[in-house]
């Protein structure tokens, strides 16, 4: 019997396609429903907002880490 599963062509390129399947991978394979190719990816619909709120999670803490640094060396440099 064939079974079909309602999913989201989600594209982006090829960095946050490896984050999206980090994720995915840390969670149970959940998320991604297929990876089409390298810009590609198909969804579970019933995910994607949680999905979205992971990646953005990820990303947010990414600039944090990458923000720091810097505005610590900018009131080094200040002085």
């Amino acid at each position: 019997m064939v079974k079909a599963v309602k999913g989201i062509l989600v594209q982006c390129d090829e960095s946050i396609k490896a984050i999206i399947e980090k994720i995915d991978k840390e969670n149970g394979n959940t998320f991604i429903l297929e990876a089409l190719d390298d810009e590609n990816l198909l969804i579970s619909s019933g995910k994607i907002n949680e999905l979205k709120a992971r990646l953005k999670s990820v990303l947010t803490d990414t600039v944090k880490e990458h923000e720091e640094p810097e505005s610590n060396s900018d009131n080094n440099e200040m002085r």
